[in-house]
């Protein structure tokens, strides 16, 4: 068992389960824990275990995905630059409102990863210093990254100024 495992589980006793998959461990939080849990246990990897850089935020949307108990999920991808070591933590959030702590406090480069989070699947960061739509117009009121988003649209295209080629 890893190191950061040790401290995880002794200061966050039952608050999230762990699987690997090949050479990639993960720690989850399901989606009642994770608003509590998630910045202080991404706070504790960094400053305790020495995970000092954030390489990845991403979202996914386990809609219609067998036995998935929650809806979406944002991934954090963090690394260990002395040792090397990879960790993913997966916190988990549900609809009518999915929200999470932002990690833009601990790890600036968090600020437009977690924005694009944002914009594609409607997950809100708390105290994020500028949550706002960094790929869709600001007008745009839905997530397209959302799997109940239609394929061609909502028919929104007619709404955006059309650009050629020469504009753009």
């Amino acid at each position: 068992m890893p190191a950061y495992l040790d401290v995880l589980n002794a200061k966050f006793p039952n608050a999230f389960t762990t699987s690997a998959f090949r050479d990639n461990q993960r720690v989850q939080l399901d989606a009642e824990t994770a608003p509590r849990v998630l910045f202080p246990l991404l706070r504790t990897l960094k400053e305790q275990c020495g995970f000092d850089m954030l390489f990845e935020v991403g979202g996914i949307d386990y809609l219609h995905y067998p036995d998935a108990v929650d809806r979406y999920c944002v991934v954090y991808g963090v690394l260990n630059t002395t040792t090397g070591e990879r960790l993913f933590v997966k916190a988990f959030a549900n609809d009518p409102d999915p929200v999470l702590p932002s990690a833009v406090p601990l790890w600036e480069g968090a600020n437009w990863m977690e924005r694009e989070v944002f914009d594609m699947y409607g997950i809100a960061f708390t105290d994020h210093p500028d949550l706002r739509r960094i790929l869709m117009p600001e007008e745009y009121t839905s997530f397209p990254l959302r799997k109940d988003y239609p394929l061609r649209g909502h028919g929104e295209r007619h709404n955006f100024q059309h650009l050629t080629r020469a504009e753009s």
